[in-house]
């Protein structure tokens, strides 16, 4: 049996407090809750765009489909691109790419261009995301997993603000929601631009190559598979359920406001306790072993609005405590750079995040209104597998530096993975 190192366990008194950061951390924090509401934005307005352009569920999930599908192979480029121009130049690259496509999709009067400038949308995305989650980790004061916990409230944040802004602006048009996060990073890039101190390439060029070699390492490639199926799961509640809702976009805004603000809660609060007290993989294995039963349940009742509603919020609390646990993990499961596990680590898991919503849509057009649900519920269940049976292989490696910065940092923390057996 594998245990945590005492260091990781012993609580940290002289730590400085997770809220005392550089104001550089906060600027890039803030622009990370703006793109993560990019996420759960068009889940209010789904049905009113399939209504008022005639498109069918699937078609209208591929909204989800373009938008995962160039995150997850754009962040093979990430590394490739940061390692050459830096980290801020590829925070502002990826910010205005945001802002261009986001305001495109606005202006569209088609389903097939709102998909393919959610497409551009996407690479803006992987641009910044896998960027931001570097720099936080490698500018806050305090540990590792504190940094980790700050950028998993930025997620929370964003992914519950998404649904209750795409709500309201899509209460007025669809379009809304999309010129509203066009603005809304134009001042992220600001920030961004202007706090953010210049950060000039260092450390070893990576390669296209590297993040494939990071996942022949056991530890790596087991949480990516876990999280593909997880986010088939993950995709098919946020893509889907808003049909079977059958309400307005202020409604269903609402709603996953209350599903973004349970798994913001959960992931700073409840996550990091129950890793204490459990360990990491026994708590993401119980969390996704609840969230397959949540579906399922949602699968039974899906003709009640009532169940679905408690479903979707109650969900969050699970998904919450996944992401800043998977997350944590990742940066500890193979000894490579932090930026190349995570390009490896997207580019499988939002391969599922890709796939399941146009699967969740073609399932409840030709099936049932259940399938869906059932869908996501069995990809969870065979995420629970591929972590269970790969659980030995987590032993918390030790990242490669990049930097000085960096090998003091890894020196002075090893994520630890939890008790495994």
């Amino acid at each position: 049996m594998s245990t945590r190192s005492a260091s990781a366990d012993a609580p940290q008194s002289g730590a400085p407090s997770i809220l005392k950061q550089p104001r550089a951390v906060w600027a890039v924090a803030f622009a990370c809750v703006i793109a993560f509401m990019g996420i759960g934005l068009v889940d209010p307005i789904l049905k009113p765009i399939a209504d008022q352009l005639h498109a069918t569920p699937s078609q209208v999930s591929l909204l989800f489909t373009s938008y995962m599908a160039v995150t997850g192979v754009a962040m093979l480029i990430t590394g490739v691109v940061s390692s050459r121009i830096g980290a801020k130049r590829t925070l502002l690259c990826g910010l205005a790419l945001i802002i261009v496509f986001a305001a495109l999709a606005g202006s569209s009067h088609s389903i097939g261009a709102i998909v393919g400038f959610r497409a551009g949308w996407g690479l803006g995305n992987a641009l910044f995301i896998s960027t931001a989650l570097a720099t936080i980790v490698s500018a806050a004061s305090g540990s590792v997993a504190q940094a980790i916990i700050l950028f998993e409230a930025a997620l929370g944040l964003g992914i519950a603000a998404g649904p209750l802004v795409g709500g309201q602006l899509g209460s007025i048009s669809w379009r809304g929601p999309f010129f509203g996060v066009a603005v809304l990073m134009l001042i992220a890039l600001a920030a961004t631009a202007i706090f953010l101190p210049r950060t000039p390439a260092t450390g070893r060029r990576t390669s296209l190559a590297d993040p494939f070699r990071a996942l022949r390492y056991p530890g790596l490639l087991t949480i990516a598979i876990t999280a593909l199926f997880y986010n088939m799961g993950f995709f098919a509640l946020l893509a889907y359920a808003p049909f079977p809702l059958d309400m307005t976009a202020t409604q269903v805004g609402f709603i996953f406001f209350g599903w973004g603000v349970l798994l913001a809660f959960t992931s700073v609060v409840v996550a990091p306790r129950l890793q204490r007290l459990f360990g990491t993989v026994p708590s993401v294995l119980g969390a996704l072993l609840l969230f397959a039963a949540d579906l399922a349940g949602m699968a039974v009742l899906t003709d009640s609005k009532l169940a679905l509603i408690i479903g979707i919020i109650l969900a969050g609390a699970f998904l919450g405590i996944n992401n800043t646990l998977i997350t944590e993990a990742v940066m500890g499961a193979a000894p490579v750079e932090r930026p190349v596990a995570s390009a490896a680590y997207s580019f499988v898991r939002f391969s599922g995040g890709a796939v399941a919503p146009y699967v969740a849509g073609k399932l409840g057009e030709n099936v049932s209104i259940h399938a869906p649900f059932w869908m996501g519920a069995g990809a969870v269940l065979i995420g629970v597998v591929v972590l269970f049976a790969g659980r030995r292989t987590l032993q918390g490696h030790r990242h490669v530096a990049g930097s000085a910065e960096q090998e003091q940092e890894d020196q002075a923390e090893l994520l630890a993975i939890g008790d495994l057996d």
